[in-house]
């Protein structure tokens, strides 16, 4: 069985947010970063957004994402909830990169192209090193949305529709089971 992302601590992606603030392009790799943990967005997901599908035409944040199967891991049309917290984050980065084309992509590279799913899952895995961040990948953000919610008893069945699984197994695949958790269920008896 292939090695899972690293399920991230709220202090190691405090670390990560504090590394992306010192670099070029910080508010886009705030954004791209904070999607995947705070929707549960895969790499490739993130990477195939269009500017149309996050920014409403009165240019507020949509508070769904209904990403077309073509832009899906699955190829299965799904709704993404973006809760306040990723929008105030969007709505930062959308000021300062305003776009009218709404079939142009979200995020751009330095070269002012759209990323593809590898491009953007490399640049994540360079983030995450430089930040010294051990064992993360570009599946962290979408592992720890998954476990964080599970945390909070969220049930299987809403984070399987929250992430497009078709499985529950899929789903219960990615919690990671911590202590914290385990604490927590012990002090419920």
């Amino acid at each position: 069985m292939a090695k899972q992302a690293k399920t991230l601590t709220t202090q190691e992606i405090r670390r990560v947010l504090d590394y992306i603030a010192t670099r070029n392009h910080a508010a886009r790799n705030r954004a791209m970063l904070l999607i995947t943990y705070q929707a549960g967005l895969r790499v490739g997901e993130v990477a195939a957004l269009q500017y149309g599908d996050v920014v409403a035409e009165d240019s507020s944040i949509k508070a769904e994402i209904v990403l077309r199967p073509e832009q899906t891991k699955g190829q299965h049309a799904r709704t993404v909830f973006l809760g306040e917290r990723i929008r105030k984050e969007l709505a930062i980065y959308v000021k300062a990169n305003p776009q009218t084309n709404p079939v142009k992509p979200l995020f751009y590279t330095q070269k002012r192209e759209g990323f593809t799913a590898n491009t953007l899952c490399q640049h994540f895995f360079y983030i995450y090193k430089r930040a010294g961040i051990a064992g993360a990948s570009s599946h962290s953000g979408r592992r720890t949305f998954i476990t964080t919610l599970a945390s909070k008893g969220i049930g299987v069945r809403v984070l399987m529709h929250l992430c497009g699984h078709r499985s529950i197994s899929t789903t219960q695949a990615y919690i990671d089971v911590n202590d914290a958790m385990m604490r927590t269920a012990v002090d419920l008896v």
